[in-house]
């Protein structure tokens, strides 16, 4: 990494909230002073009266290695000769009251394994063979691409047999081909700056440039980037801005006063994490933070960000009763400093990487998350749909026989599916504290949860917007997720797990060989309602449609475990449709019923039929498989073979239709 000099440019634009850089200025360097290899530490700390370094090299002696003011006065630095990499370190403080603490270095490339918590100098050294990835992903934008992500917790995916975590280069090894071969088009990585406390899940930081040393090294790190990269796999990092832990060694009073917080108690405590809001309000406080995110992107590569909880930043009120928060100087409870650092931290990355992803976590219905500054917009180019999310797990957790009674959940999302460009999240958050995991939240019996499953995930591939799945949630995990233990793999063992991994692969398989899934994720031209009230069959039935002529998918989606029989749909063109692909399918545990005659390539066909429907002057007579989506497309043919009747094919029958049950 290339060094910023401690001069008054550098420190006016991190005083002024514009160093993007500023891990170049401060933090633990190795560079050549007086003609000697040696380290450079400089630390913000304008309230302390003496700094100094101490560490493994010093017995931790704060006599030792003084640090002496840069000409700001509130930066301090010292370069210390003959140090080696691995060396340990921290900054003894000495606070305005005369105390003497010891504190992390905020700007460093590495840490201790927990519990240890002291800084490691580290000086980043990795060759990078991605080249031929970034050239691609810089050639064009991701809203008209395929984006199916996999959410990653590094330590519970897999674990070695004694309970130990893989290492980022054995998750490279093992993580890489499975995502490959699962069909996924990027991995989401839970947050990996260094965390004290395991039960975090690494949403409570200490080390906001340092990877956390629980899975390897900083390089190791930067390799498992890299294969992702070499097998055509993206890569975002979630990064947690909004709050910090309150443990001694990190930002919490980092120079024995608020600093990286604000000094305003309402302001800086968020009691339902038990965590430290950042002070957006502070100059520095922005340069670090930019900085952290453009280092993330710059230094190791990853594609994106997503950013957590960004309600909690928005609004002064969030999870805080009366009388616990503040308004603003207009008397409203939105976070003016918190929106002007939001949008301020996505001109900054979309300036320096103009393909980054800018993920915004955002459950409220604060306009234009995803809508360029310039346009009074936050400056995000995506969004979690929380709303979607929560109306269908809501709907696919009701009873069949009462599902009638919320079909506007199910159609709700597409009132606003354009005002945003969403991703649509089914994540970690939603099998966790008791929510179940998703396949446990379908009703009925085993077979029924698992073709619940399949249908909602058929009708969540073909609706508007990218996705992300947590991982387990591919095979069908029955037990919600927990931190500590890696997925049950054991449950490939048995066939209605293993068809579920089946099921996913191939669904993931469509999604990528059909762009009319993608290509217009964010405008009405890739989607047309077929059929959106028939609320007393549970049934809806829609189009999907590319750029390209012709490039369009009718799905059709029963929620019931009935099989609807010479069931009618208007049909977007006249001809021959195909059943492309059916979650009901044998070979992924589901009965076996299709849509059409059977023909003898094996294909299912319907012709539509010259009678009006759902607006369209033709129409399709199907039958709909119970707990099941089908996609159809229309088959290319010549006018002369529209014209000649098919032989027809006795329809299959449904060996479970009497298990199945009715409502």
């Amino acid at each position: 990494m290339r060094l910023s000099a401690i001069d008054s440019y550098s420190m006016y634009l991190f005083h002024n909230g514009t160093n993007g850089s500023s891990c170049r200025l401060l933090g633990a360097h190795r560079t050549v002073w007086r003609r000697k290899p040696c380290v450079r530490f400089s630390v913000w700390a304008p309230h302390a009266q003496k700094v100094s370094v101490v560490g493994d090299f010093n017995d931790w002696n704060p006599e030792t290695h003084p640090m002496e003011r840069a000409e700001d006065g509130e930066i301090w630095k010292r370069y210390i000769p003959d140090l080696p990499e691995g060396t340990l370190y921290k900054y003894a403080i000495v606070t305005p009251s005369g105390e003497t603490i010891l504190k992390a270095d905020p700007y460093g490339f590495r840490a201790q394994l927990r519990p240890d918590t002291a800084s490691v100098v580290a000086s980043l050294n990795y060759r990078w063979r991605d080249g031929a990835w970034r050239k691609k992903q810089a050639a064009g934008d991701s809203y008209s691409r395929p984006m199916n992500i996999y959410e990653v917790h590094a330590g519970s995916w897999r674990q070695h047999p004694d309970g130990s975590f893989y290492s980022y280069r054995e998750l490279a090894e093992e993580l890489v081909p499975y995502v490959k071969d699962m069909n996924y088009t990027h991995v989401e990585l839970m947050p990996l700056c260094e965390y004290p406390f395991d039960g975090s899940w690494g949403y409570q930081a200490t080390g906001y440039f340092a990877p956390t040393s629980r899975y390897g090294e900083p390089e190791d790190l930067m390799y498992l980037v890299d294969q992702c990269h070499r097998n055509g796999i993206g890569v975002i990092l979630d990064w947690v801005p909004g709050h910090f832990c309150r443990d001694a060694h990190g930002l919490r009073h980092f120079d024995g006063e608020p600093l990286y917080e604000s000094g305003n108690p309402l302001l800086a405590e968020n009691k339902d994490w038990d965590t430290m809001n950042f002070d957006y309000g502070r100059p520095e406080v922005r340069s670090f933070l930019i900085s952290s995110a453009l280092f993330w992107l710059e230094e190791y590569h990853f594609d994106g960000l997503r950013i957590d909880a960004v309600a909690s930043m928005l609004y002064l009120d969030y999870g805080k009763k009366e009388g616990e928060w503040q308004a603003n100087k207009y008397g409203g409870r939105e976070n003016l400093e918190a929106v002007e650092f939001l949008r301020q931290l996505n001109t900054a990355v979309f300036r320096e990487m103009p393909q980054a992803l800018m993920v915004a976590e955002e459950s409220t219905t604060w306009p234009l998350v995803s809508r360029p500054v310039d346009q009074g917009g936050l400056g995000f180019n995506y969004k979690w749909n929380m709303g979607w999310m929560n109306d269908m797990l809501q709907y696919m957790s009701t009873d069949p026989l009462f599902r009638k009674g919320c079909q506007d959940l199910i159609t709700f999302s597409l009132y606003y599916a354009f005002s945003e460009n969403f991703i649509l999240p089914l994540s970690h958050d939603e099998v966790v504290h008791g929510k179940k995991s998703l396949i446990d939240r379908m009703p009925g019996d085993y077979w029924q949860k698992f073709a619940g499953l399949r249908a909602f995930y058929g009708y969540w591939m073909s609706h508007p917007g990218k996705k992300l799945l947590f991982m387990g949630g591919e095979f069908g995990q029955f037990i919600e997720w927990r931190y500590a233990e890696q997925l049950d793999w054991l449950l490939l063992d048995y066939p209605m797990h293993r068809q579920m991994q089946d099921y996913s692969r191939d669904l993931n398989r469509y999604y990528l060989d059909h762009p009319e899934f993608w290509q217009e994720d964010f405008d009405w031209k890739g989607f047309q309602w077929i059929s959106c009230d028939d609320r007393d069959n549970s049934v809806i039935a829609f189009v999907r449609t590319g750029k390209e002529p012709g490039t369009e998918t009718v799905v059709v989606c029963n929620f019931t475990p009935v099989v609807r029989r010479e069931y009618r749909i208007g049909a977007p063109e006249p001809g021959t449709w195909q059943e492309v692909f059916n979650s009901d399918a044998e070979a992924f545990g589901g009965s076996g019923v299709r849509s059409g005659t059977l023909q003898e390539n094996g294909k299912v066909e319907i012709r539509t039929e010259k009678v009006p429907c759902h607006g369209r002057e033709q129409s399709l007579v199907l039958t709909l498989p119970p707990l099941a989506v089908v996609y159809f497309q229309r088959k290319k043919e010549t006018a002369e073979k529209q014209n000649t009747p098919l032989g027809k094919k006795k329809m299959e029958g449904d060996s479970h239709e009497s298990v199945i049950g009715s409502v």
